[in-house]
């Protein structure tokens, strides 16, 4: 009897096959593709859904739309040159060689990090390039979402009075001249990476740096019309908490990704993950009842997000009981930060930084740093870090060191964001104003876009005050709003 020919449709299933390869790891390759549109989530529809609820009904529009535009933009620039300047070849000890990442003979080969290689002082191999068993398309759009959630989250801290045209212009600037630099110097290979610098999963890379980097963009925006600063309401605060929802489950993704498998380090890395989240919200709900009588949905919000950064650089790191620790710092710390310390320096009070930004992710990304370097547990840094015996403070021997090279690193992202953030501003304000029109700051979305959040009433009757009388931003101002950790 005659052999049955080969059925085609079983090539794309069998091993050792082009689809197939002998490299690949089918459950690697699901957990990082899932992980990367879990993160992909966190910003599109989640940071879209938060910016848009938790702003002023009259930027709800623009908010979202500064979210979503970046997404975008971040997806195109990082295929055609920002993705091998983060991960590829070392142009710089901080920067990688530009290049695109579009070529079917580069994107279906397996995925490498070619300078992560880790020697010894004598030039032997400590550990080797991290070769995770998938193709290189799963690695560049794995990294590609945490670009992208980078620059949106760094987009809070302008909303309510960016030009948008500006807003079109600083992204693929910022992505190129910051973002990158932060990515090769901790992840891709770069000087902090093989100094020992631990940021598991983006305390550092992103939390930290669009913290600074959104603080000093708001420096050189401007602030808000006064009107806005005194009064500025969540238009929607249960679709804030909808946004909110997607930001803390979709971190699985984000933290529990990382180790570039699906492996013991990554479930570690989740359940801490989630720990230090529900710790830190019920701390911060705590102080807002102890000090201003009222629990703050948009506080244990904050709280939410501040235990979520906090504990993404050791998420895989740090023992349970670390991350409990953790949650009640980032908790406490960026809530004293944000209502005391805010409200009395001036600095603070004089840049407008709309969703406290600064607060939420550099204050917590630093903080999270260096409690990373205080209880990273050896036998977990061994899991994951390319230098052999790290170890956290508390675990003596090196450890004290780990402590001092986790506040170098943090100051090298902070110097950098702060000074190249500061430049790409002042070059687009030459071109195009950073600050929309005194017109525009009035009238809001419609001006802008020519769109509105909640523009019908009725059988399709656009809103008239003279009709349907007072809405939530024209609420009396005799109203006093207290304990709302959103009005900063």
């Amino acid at each position: 009897m005659a052999a049955l020919p080969p059925n085609p449709m079983l090539v794309a299933y069998e091993g050792g096959t082009p689809a197939v390869p002998v490299w690949l790891n089918k459950g690697d390759n699901a957990w990082q593709m899932i992980s990367a549109t879990l993160v992909g989530l966190q910003s599109v529809p989640g940071l879209v859904i938060l910016y848009g609820s938790i702003v002023k009904k009259k930027w709800a529009v623009n908010s979202a739309f500064m979210a979503l535009y970046a997404f975008a933009a971040v997806v195109i620039c990082w295929v055609i040159w920002a993705y091998k300047m983060s991960f590829g070849h070392k142009l710089l000890p901080f920067w990688g060689k530009a290049g695109p990442a579009l070529g079917q003979k580069f994107l279906v080969n397996q995925a490498v990090l070619p300078e992560t290689t880790q020697f010894h002082d004598d030039g032997t191999v400590e550990t080797s390039m991290i070769t995770p068993f998938y193709p290189m398309a799963s690695m560049v759009w794995f990294q590609c979402v945490f670009a992208a959630i980078t620059l949106i989250i760094l987009a809070g801290s302008v909303l309510g009075r960016m030009n948008i045209k500006a807003w079109m212009a600083f992204v693929p600037l910022w992505l190129t001249f910051c973002y990158t630099v932060g990515a090769f110097s901790l992840w891709g290979g770069g000087f902090l990476f093989h100094w020992g610098v631990m940021d598991y999963s983006g305390g550092y890379v992103i939390h930290l740096s669009s913290g600074i980097a959104g603080f000093t963009a708001a420096f050189w925006v401007g602030p808000r019309p006064k009107k806005d600063r005194e009064r500025f309401p969540p238009n929607n605060v249960l679709l804030v908490l909808a946004g909110a929802g997607l930001l803390w489950l979709g971190w699985a993704g984000f933290n529990g990704g990382d180790p570039y498998t699906a492996n013991v380090d990554s479930s570690m890395a989740v359940l801490n993950t989630n720990i230090c989240a529900a710790t830190s919200l019920l701390v911060w709900t705590w102080l807002d009842v102890i000090f201003f009588k009222k629990p703050s949905v948009i506080g244990a919000v904050q709280g939410m997000i501040t235990g979520l950064v906090c504990i993404t650089p050791g998420a895989g790191l740090v023992q349970g009981w670390a991350a409990i620790v953790m949650g009640i710092l980032s908790g406490s710390v960026p809530w004293f930060t944000m209502m005391i310390v805010h409200k009395r320096w001036t600095l603070l009070q004089h840049i407008d930084d709309t969703l406290g930004v600064f607060h939420t992710h550099a204050i917590a990304g630093l903080l999270g740093g260096l409690l990373t370097g205080l209880f990273a547990e050896p036998q977990l840094c061994a899991m994951f870090l390319p230098v052999t015996n790290s170890r956290g403070g508390v675990y003596g021997d090196s450890g004290g060191i780990q402590i001092l090279k986790q506040l170098a690193g943090g100051a090298f992202i902070i110097a950098w964001n702060l000074v190249v953030t500061s430049i790409i501003c002042v070059a687009i304000n030459l071109v195009i104003p950073l600050r929309m029109s005194e017109k525009q700051l009035s009238i809001g979305d419609d001006a802008v876009h020519g769109e509105e959040a909640y523009a019908l009433w009725g059988d399709g009757e656009k809103y008239d005050s003279t009709k349907h009388g007072m809405y939530s931003d024209n609420t009396s101002p005799n109203i006093a709003l207290t304990g709302v950790t959103q009005v900063v």
